[in-house]
C-alpha cells in the first residue's frame, strides 16, 4: 500500500485519477495473490519433505517390526523344539499363525463391508433436509 503514495500523480492535478487508483489496486492485488501462492507453495513443499521423511522412517520401523516378529516366531519354534521334534514345533507355530491370519482377515472383511458404499449417508440426508427446508421456505415466501 506504500506504493500508492510514492507513485506519481496524474497529469492534471495533485491527486491520481480513479482509473490510476484502480489500476494500482489491481496490480497490488495480483502481486499479493502471486506472493501468497508462492509462500503457500514453499510451505507445502517443506511440509511435503517432512512428510516424506516421516513416512519413510515409519516404513523402516514397520520393516524392523516385521523382522522382530520373525525372530519371535523362530524363538517360539525353538522353544517348542525343546519338548518335541523340530518339524512338529514348526508345524504348530505355522498353524497358529495361519489361524491368526484368518481371524484378522475376517475381522478386516467385516470392517470393509461396514464402509461400503463409500457415501456419507448421514451428510446426504442432512443436505437433502436442508434443501427441502429452503425449498419450502421459498414456496411459502411466494405465497405470502
Amino acid at each position: 500500500m506504500a506504493d500508492v503514495a510514492s507513485r506519481s500523480t496524474s497529469r492534471t492535478g495533485s491527486e491520481p485519477s480513479t482509473a490510476e487508483l484502480v489500476q494500482r489496486a489491481t496490480e497490488q492485488v495480483s502481486r499479493l495473490v502471486r506472493d501468497e501462492l508462492a509462500l503457500a507453495r514453499a510451505e507445502l513443499t517443506q511440509k511435503g519433505k517432512h512428510a516424506g521423511i516421516g513416512i519413510g522412517l515409519f516404513g523402516g520401523g514397520g520393516v524392523m517390526a516385521l523382522y522382530g516378529t520373525g525372530a519371535l516366531v523362530a524363538t517360539a519354534i525353538l522353544l517348542l523344539a525343546l519338548v518335541m521334534p523340530a518339524w512338529l514345533a514348526a508345524l504348530i507355530v505355522a498353524v497358529a499363525l495361519f489361524l491368526l491370519a484368518g481371524i484378522l482377515a475376517l475381522v478386516g472383511k467385516k470392517q470393509v463391508s461396514r464402509a461400503v458404499p463409500p457415501v456419507p449417508e448421514a451428510t446426504v440426508r442432512s443436505v437433502r433436509a436442508d434443501v427441502d427446508t429452503v425449498t419450502a421456505a421459498v414456496k411459502d415466501g411466494r405465497r405470502a
